[in-house]
């Protein structure tokens, strides 16, 4: 090549190895549930996190030259992950990058995204990863599904130009597949799964995720996938089920024949929530280490509150039945991640994860510091980057968020956030209210004029 050019680094970016900050005299909630760390110093190298130990411990062995940052008072979570998004249907650049510079900002340090327009979402992931534009770290998934699902107009959304169900990152799955060659072009978009969705049976499922381990890959599936049941999904070996009400069809009256025709929920089967066909199945998940990516909130949110009293009154039976199955996942010891799929409006300062947390305390019987580790630790988990994320310690990525609260007293205390840290660049929190508040006027000034 006759015209490379040395790249400069984004303005988001990374520092580079050597780059030494110091932040002491934090509280810390460090993601693997035990006490609140008093005094305690952060030390990171670059985008990576050298130390993490008593401000006195430290003191004595902190290198000449480093920036010190005095976070006495603040508290210190690890980055927080959303286990369920979708950045790219149908695609729209400008929104998506709002999203995600609103999601770092807000202490969301890695996004799950399950299942897109892969074209753009690569590009997204490279683009937060450089540095080029603010936001999370992205690991998403190639879709495989039936034949009968590609008549969903979302995968024509996800698959403008070509055919749904016959490019890489979304394939249509017949017997005739060639799964080798399948799970190989899913994996050559670089996704970091296989998400199974919908209108496969239950030797399918077991053959996708069979062929997706061989080649180093994890299932992230739907957690009934029609005719496929949630039991028959767990014993396939799936890494994660998403959507906790699917769980509602474990055991069903109906026959499970395809994803457009479900039989009805019997939504007074889990009104005391100890459903026993439903506690043989979280048995299961916990004995094969499962996670759960229960997106429980996002029935209560404004995108599903539904039109007129009809769909109002279906949007309360799937809230309740969200909380009541996805506290009895807790109560049985099923790893439970936070995931949304959907999100708050723009004006609104923060994103949809705040909320799912919200509901996973206010809801599902859990406390703060367990939904906080849904978050993190546990979604680590769900992406399969738990050896680099969701817990601060030495070894892992700097990714971390200062909050002027403790969040274990309460969820809400999140919106106290002041700095995120994500691969040790660091976020003001100032920096993106004073923008919000501009965009804000802008709009409500074109409104006006627009009268």
């Amino acid at each position: 090549m006759t015209h490379e050019a040395s790249v400069e680094p984004g303005p988001h970016a990374p520092p580079p190895d050597g780059t030494v900050a110091v932040y002491r005299g934090a509280t810390l909630f460090d993601g693997h549930g035990g006490p609140l760390r008093p005094s305690t110093t952060i030390v990171t190298d670059g985008a990576w996190i050298r130390a993490v130990g008593d401000d006195a411990e430290l003191d004595a062995r902190l290198p000449s030259g480093a920036e010190v940052f005095d976070l006495d008072g603040h508290f210190v979570v690890p980055g927080l992950i959303d286990s369920h998004q979708h950045i790219a249907t149908p695609p729209d650049r400008p929104a998506a990058e709002a999203v995600l510079r609103r999601l770092v900002y807000s202490g969301v340090t890695a996004i799950r995204d399950m299942a897109d327009d892969l074209r753009q979402v690569g590009d997204l992931a490279r683009a937060t990863l450089v540095g080029e534009i603010p936001g999370p770290d992205i690991r998403y998934a190639a879709l495989m599904a039936g034949p009968g699902f590609f008549d969903d107009p979302r995968t024509h959304q996800v698959s403008q130009g070509e055919t749904p169900g016959a490019v890489p990152w979304m394939q249509a799955i017949t017997d005739d597949t060639d799964l080798r060659l399948a799970v190989a072009m899913a994996r050559g978009t670089h996704a970091a799964a296989i998400k199974v969705y919908a209108d496969l049976d239950h030797t399918a499922v077991a053959a996708i995720t069979a062929e997706a381990h061989r080649q180093g890959i994890p299932v992230w599936a739907h957690a009934t996938v029609f005719p496929a049941s949630p039991r028959q999904v767990v014993l396939a070996g799936v890494d994660s089920v998403s959507h906790v009400t699917l769980l509602a069809f474990e055991g069903a009256e109906g026959q499970l024949t395809s994803y457009k025709h479900k039989p009805p929920v019997d939504h007074e089967r889990f009104a005391g929530g100890d459903d026993r066909r439903v506690a043989e199945l979280f048995a299961l998940m916990r004995e094969r280490g499962t996670v759960l990516d229960a997106t429980a909130g996002m029935w209560s949110s404004d995108a599903l509150a539904g039109d007129g009293p009809e769909g109002a009154e279906r949007a309360r039976l799937n809230s309740d039945l969200a909380a009541r199955l996805t506290a009895q996942a807790h109560r049985a010891g099923v790893e439970v991640s936070a995931g949304t799929d959907y999100e708050t409006g723009p004006e609104n300062p923060f994103p949809a994860l705040h909320e799912e947390l919200a509901f996973l305390v206010d809801r599902c019987g859990m406390t703060p510091a367990q939904a906080l580790r849904s978050a993190t630790l546990i979604g680590a988990r769900s992406a399969g980057t738990e050896a680099v994320m969701g817990s601060v310690e030495p070894g892992k990525l700097a990714d971390f968020v200062v909050l002027g609260d403790d969040p274990t007293r309460g969820v809400d205390r999140l919106r106290t956030i002041t700095m995120t840290v994500k691969r040790g660049h660091r976020f003001v929190r100032g920096e993106f209210d004073r923008t919000l508040a501009a965009d804000t006027r802008a709009r409500r000034d074109e409104t006006q004029e627009g009268r």
